[in-house]
């Protein structure tokens, strides 16, 4: 079985913020006000952080897209009562949505602040309504959601591969935003394959994780800049 994972190169990444945007509109992420983004109740699956060196004019910005890290050893699932956060046999931290009863533990535990917590019913205007993913369902008030490495596109692509009685390949499950990345910054794929690129990438002595000390095992790793 095959274990996800994603690479990151922050030598190709522009801050562009594509990768964002093409979450948001995958994985129907609402859109929230002004009022409630200064309030910290940004909803995204995908960020982008920041990091200024420097003086102006003599600035430098650094940017790190940062999705769920999809742990080995989640903190989040540790603490959920009722186990609507899971990780599955492929490696992904999982959401049952409906499971959910908005104790945002989970949240709390997370060390990466990777968790949104949903404080209002989503609304879209009607024009943007039936732009929707019918793929992804849009998840009600009080529930926590995260980026689930488009796990909807893996249940398609392994169906499709069934249908014509074949075995999954490693390039027909791609999330969103790796999709997306106009600088192919995102790689993804199978880190247990030895002929994945993803595999051969975190081979590199460029290769980081986030928080390597705090022992939660991240299966998205990111490949340094180049000074």
């Amino acid at each position: 079985m095959a274990r996800w994972g994603m690479v990151i190169d922050l030598n190709k990444c522009t801050g562009c913020a594509e990768c964002v945007t093409a979450c948001k509109v995958e994985n129907n992420v609402a859109v929230v006000g002004k009022d409630e983004s200064e309030m910290g109740r940004t909803m995204l699956w995908m960020d982008i952080l920041t990091h200024y060196e420097g003086e102006y004019p003599n600035t430098k910005v650094r940017y790190l897209p940062r999705p769920c890290l999809q742990c080995d050893n989640p903190p989040c699932t540790k603490v959920c009562p009722v186990r609507a956060t899971y990780l599955d046999p492929e490696g992904i931290v999982a959401q049952i949505f409906p499971q959910c009863i908005g104790c945002r533990y989970c949240m709390a535990a997370c060390p990466y602040t990777v968790k949104s917590f949903n404080w209002y019913e989503p609304h879209w205007p009607q024009e943007m309504a039936a732009a929707l993913n019918p793929d992804v369902s849009a998840r009600p008030a009080g529930v926590v959601e995260k980026c689930t490495f488009c796990v909807h596109r893996l249940q398609k692509a392994k169906e499709q591969a069934d249908s014509e009685n074949r075995e999954l390949q490693d390039n027909e499950y791609i999330p969103a935003c790796a999709e997306d990345c106009p600088t192919q910054a995102i790689s993804f794929g199978d880190l247990d394959s030895p002929h994945s690129e993803v595999s051969e990438l975190i081979r590199s002595p460029r290769i980081f994780t986030l928080l390597e000390e705090l022992g939660t095992e991240p299966k998205v790793y990111y490949l340094s800049e180049i000074e």
